[in-house]
Order: structure tokens, then sequence, then C-alpha cells
């Protein structure tokens, strides 16, 4: 395992399409749920605990060996909003073709035959995971590192918000982001070590998020693609 790959794969600069998305911020700001840093905190740990444990733990199912088909159908099932199952899969796309450049994958290229318009990003990112070396901790990780980091970069530039406050944001979080891996990486050992497949990871929901991705989808002008 090398904790250089998994740096490459978490810094914000892999070209994998992330920095164009606010993770359902823009929404949040246009509605006035997030005025300043104290409500981006709540909105990032609310994401966290739901959205980001979900994906969370499909990416470190695949990096177990789950079959990637099975995960995306169960990803599928966990995202009501046919606006971010649009997104997931536009992102799985991309990090597909960064890390076929990257860490050249023979499950990453069955991947991407199997599904041409791209996989959700969680699936993807567990296997690009596996061709990088990395175990199902550092999956997890990246995982809800960037379900919480994406928002807080956004809304620097939605609010001018002062960076030191986003970075502050992400530092309080960061026990929770801790929790959040470990019980992702426990739900992906139960699905597959455990044997009780797909169906038992969790799917937590968020149903600010799916109904203002449908929002922010139907905007003729938009900052962010979600």
């Amino acid at each position: 395992m090398s904790r250089a790959a998994l740096l490459v794969l978490a810094d914000g600069r892999f070209p994998a399409g992330g920095h164009a998305h606010s993770g359902g911020a823009e929404a949040a700001v246009k509605a006035g749920r997030i005025t300043g840093a104290a409500d981006l905190e709540e909105f990032c740990r609310g994401r966290l605990h739901t959205a980001g444990l979900v994906s969370a733990s499909l990416a470190a199912a695949a990096v177990l060996g789950l079959d990637p088909v099975e995960l995306d159908g169960a990803a599928d099932a966990r995202t009501p909003s046919p606006a971010l199952r649009v997104v997931s899969r536009k992102l799985g796309r991309q990090l597909t073709r960064a890390a076929r450049a990257t860490w050249p994958s023979a499950e990453l290229d069955a991947l991407a035959g199997r599904f041409p318009k791209g996989a959700h990003q969680p699936v993807v990112l567990g296997l690009v995971a596996r061709a990088a070396g990395l175990g199902a901790d550092d999956a997890a990780y990246c995982s809800v590192y960037e379900c919480v980091s994406g928002p807080a970069s956004a809304v620097v530039r939605l609010l001018s918000l002062d960076p030191f406050d986003a970075t502050g944001v992400l530092a309080r979080l960061a026990p929770e982001v801790d929790l959040v891996a470990r019980r992702a990486v426990e739900g992906a050992r139960c699905a597959g070590e455990g044997g009780g497949g797909v169906g038992v990871l969790p799917a937590g929901g968020a149903p600010l998020l799916e109904i203002g991705a449908e929002v922010h989808a139907g905007w003729a002008v938009r900052l962010f693609a979600s």
C-alpha cells in the first residue's frame, strides 16, 4: 500500500471533475440554508452522516471485491434523485478516464466497457483505490473527505467566505469524518466478508439534498454543475 498514492487520489487537483460540483451547497446557499461558516458546518455534518456514509461504504465495498455491477445497482437504489444519478455517473466516467491513465487496470477497463456512460462515482472510486494498491479504509476516507471538502470549497466561492473559516469547518468535522469512515468500512465488511450482500450496505437518505439537486438542475444560470 502506498500512502503517496492515497495523497494523489485525494488531492483536489486530481482531474476527476469534482471541482465543478458543489455537493448541493449552491442550492442550499440560494435557499438561504447556508449563510456563513456555522451553516456550512451543519450542512457538511448532515451530508457526511447520510450521503457521505452511503458513498464511502460503496467505495470500501468495491475495494473489498464485491461485484461492481451489483454495487452500481445499489448506488442507483440509494439515489432517488434522477439529477444526482446523472451527476454521479458523469463523475464516475471522468474519474475512470483519469484513473485509467494513472493506474492502468483490467478491472477499470472492464468497468468502462460495462458502463460506457459511467458507473456511479463511489463504485469507480473503490476500483481506483484497488488499482492504486490502497485499502478499504483509504477509499472510505477519500470518499468522506470529498463529501465535505467539496461543499466547503464551493461556499468560499459562492459567499466569498474566508478560506480560513472554511478550513476551520473541515478541521472541526475531522473526528466525525473518522467515525463515518470506520462505519462505512464496517458496513462494507458486513456486506462482503459477512456475506450479507449489497443489501446490507448503509442507505441513509438526505431528502433536502435530493430536492435541492432537482431544483438546481432546472436553473438556467448556475456556477456549479450540481
